[in-house]
This record gives C-alpha cells, sequence and structure tokens, in this order.
C-alpha cells in the first residue's frame, strides 16, 4: 500500500522522544538521519547514538488524515515554533526485490568475484564467493572491504594460515581460504558475526577450514597472513594483540582506516610492521606490511 513520510528536525537529546511521539500518532515505523554531516563511526558497544542536528521520519498509512498527527506535533514542547515538517509520498513498491535488485556481483581483481546467492554467477571459471547482505558487516561493496579483497587476490599465493580479526561476515576469511589458503581463525566480539561467518564458510564449501572464536576463546597462534578491517580507535588500542598473531616474516593487512588516521595507526604497529605505501579509496585506507623474520 501507498505510505506518507512525516520528517522533522529535532536536536540529538529530544529525537527519541520525537520518534515516540510519532509512534504513538500512528507512524508504522521511525527513522533518524543526519541533518548535517557528521559521520558516525564507531559507536559504542550496545549504544545507539544520533546526530546533534538528527531527521527524525514517521511512515504512515497514505489513508491517515495528516492534519489532526500535526496538530497534536504542534503541541510538543521539544520542536520548534512554528513546526517545522515535510510530507512525502511514498510509492507502493515489493521492497524486498527493490533491496535485492541494488546488489549485484563484483569482481575484485582478477579472479575473485563476490556474488549474492539470487544473482546468475558472471564467471564460472572464476573464484565465486556468494554472499548476500546481512546482519554482519562486509559484503565487498564499502572501500574498506573492497582494498582488502583486491589485495587479497593479488598476494594469495597458496597454503597459507590466516587469521581474520574482526570477521564480520567472514568475508575476508572466505576469500582468503577460495583463493587457495589452507585455514583460518575468526575473531570476533559479535556472537552474531561468528554465526554469520560461519553460515557463509558453509555456503562457500570451506566450514572445514574455517574456525571461530569469541576474543577470550581463540587459541594462541601465529598466522601467515593476519586481517583486521576493523576501524582505527580498535587497530591502535588492539596492536599487541594483532601483532601477536603475525608470525615472523608473515604479512599483515589493516583497514577501516581514514586517510587523516593512518599515520598514527602505522605507529602502533611500528618498530614490528614495516608498512608499504598505503593504498587508498576515496577517504579510506589499506595498511599492508610485513613483520620481520
Amino acid at each position: 500500500m501507498p505510505w506518507i513520510q512525516l520528517t522533522l528536525s529535532s536536536s540529538e537529546e529530544h529525537a527519541p522522544q520525537v520518534g515516540d511521539m510519532l509512534m504513538a500518532n500512528g507512524a508504522q515505523a521511525v527513522t533518524y538521519r543526519d541533518a548535517a554531516d557528521t559521520p558516525i563511526f564507531e559507536p559504542p558497544l550496545g549504544k545507539v547514538l544520533l546526530w546533534k542536528q538528527t531527521l527524525v521520519t514517521g511512515l504512515f498509512d497514505a489513508s491517515l488524515d495528516m492534519k489532526p498527527v500535526v496538530a497534536n506535533l504542534e503541541k510538543a514542547k521539544v520542536l520548534s515554533k512554528p513546526l517545522q515538517y515535510k510530507l512525502d509520498g511514498l510509492e507502493d513498491k515489493d521492497w524486498e526485490l527493490e533491496w535485492m535488485d541494488n546488489f549485484h556481483p563484483i569482481q575484485f581483481g582478477d579472479r575473485l568475484w563476490i556474488c549474492p546467492t539470487w544473482r546468475d554467477i558472471p564467471d564460472p571459471n572464476a573464484v565465486n564467493i556468494l554472499l548476500d547482505p546481512g546482519m554482519a558487516f562486509g559484503t565487498g561493496t564499502h572501500p574498506t572491504t573492497a582494498m582488502c579483497l583486491e589485495w587479497l587476490d593479488a598476494n594469495v599465493k597458496g597454503g597459507e594460515q590466516v587469521v581474520d580479526f574482526g570477521c564480520g561476515s567472514g568475508i575476508l576469511g572466505i576469500a582468503a581460504l577460495k583463493l587457495g589458503s589452507a585455514k583460518a581463525m575468526g575473531i570476533d566480539i559479535d556472537k552474531q558475526a561468528l554465526l554469520s561467518t560461519q553460515e557463509n564458510a558453509e555456503r562457500n564449501q570451506v566450514a572445514d577450514q574455517f574456525d571461530v572464536f569469541l576474543p577470550e576463546q581463540h587459541p594462541n597462534a601465529q598466522a601467515d597472513l593476519v586481517l583486521a578491517n576493523v576501524l582505527a580507535g580498535p587497530l591502535r588500542e588492539l596492536s599487541d594483540i594483532i601483532k601477536g598473531f603475525v608470525k615472523p616474516g608473515g604479512r599483515l593487512v589493516l583497514s577501516g582506516i581514514l586517510e587523516r588516521q593512518a599515520q598514527s595507526v602505522m605507529d602502533a604497529y611500528a618498530p614490528e610492521i614495516e608498512f608499504e605505501t598505503p593504498t587508498q579509496q576515496e577517504e579510506w585506507v589499506m595498511l599492508a606490511g610485513y613483520r620481520a623474520e
């Protein structure tokens, strides 16, 4: 059925209250968006952060008379006077199909393709990973993941022991295994991510090569290749732990880093890791280096 969107601007402090008011007035769903351009890259675990200026949008049945809704909102002390709002019609669509249409097979490097399960595989002779967008981060569409996948396509020679630190969907560990690595260990603080990694590993027939652990459960091990596509803060804070997984002569790939953060991350891994020239896509940087033997 068709819908109407009612959007209001609110402060960070009052945005949840505005969302509750929209729901109380018949909204079927509420979303929050940035009203300016202030990205939130890394909210604390278990906490939902909003922006200083937040757009709060309620989704209403198009048959609902919006005049009483607006009149009720005009009485709210936390909203501006006179009330500033925007009403937009939203056409009726099969939103699941609309969402699925946005995802297509993507090639990374010469050999590697990431393919949604509902799409035909473009090249049956390539290294194909079946992966659907889901709850866990990592489908290859973001520059941080794309740079890692391209690096793996160019650098995995075969037989490597791999650690995927902050494995998310498992995409990097699975890619390494499909490209010829022997064994992978995935580590993540999120149990949902570990389940996602296991499911994706089974879908790609590498589950017997991919073991997953919570941080407090993983065995002590060193690997030929350590991958950590997280964010700059955790990469710096956990540098000693991450470095500990890299065996002498092993390689380390770090991603999830903004250009302005690259030097501070490299400093956190010095002098044990010697980095090559950073790779960059848009404002994001990937660092690849060796541990001295």
